[in-house]
């Protein structure tokens, strides 16, 4: 069994897999970043707020909720709320991290295929046809193998 394990966990595919899945945590929490400390600043000028995630609707206890409360605070006092603040910055970032990845896997692949652009294609030459069955016959046959007839 152990050995089984080691075939599986060293495979290529495997540790590619690992290696992709740290520089993505590391990948996250870049943009993360760029979501929190640019773009929800922005949005929240737009929204005339501090910082979008501060944004919420009471759902139930608006009487336990005064003016300037923060989210967690109206939480905490026992109010429900819907943090649509925070749900749009989690959309941002989503969206975010899908355009830059679809971004560095088209370069990744772009860059696969610049290599390739220097090999000289080899051209296949026209297959040699019997004159009298029309089948595909080799080179140097001087008999078709599918109506044994003569060939020049």
């Amino acid at each position: 069994m152990w050995s089984e394990f080691k075939k599986f966990a060293f495979k290529g595919n495997v540790m590619d897999m690992a290696v992709g899945v740290m520089i993505g945590a590391a990948f996250q929490s870049i943009v993360s970043s760029l979501v929190n400390d640019i773009f929800m600043p922005l949005f929240g000028l737009i929204f005339n707020t501090a910082t979008l995630n501060s944004k919420y609707i009471i759902l139930k206890g608006a009487d336990l909720v005064t003016g300037g409360m923060t989210a967690a605070e109206a939480t905490a006092a026992g109010a429900s709320v819907l943090t649509y603040g925070a749900f749009i910055a989690a959309i941002i970032n989503f969206v975010l991290i899908a355009v830059i990845v679809f971004f560095i896997v088209k370069l990744i692949n772009k860059l696969k295929t610049l290599g390739h652009k220097d090999e000289i294609e080899e051209v296949k030459p026209e297959p040699r046809l019997c004159p009298y069955c029309k089948n595909e016959v080799a080179e140097d046959a001087t008999r078709c193998p599918h109506c044994t007839s003569m060939l020049d």
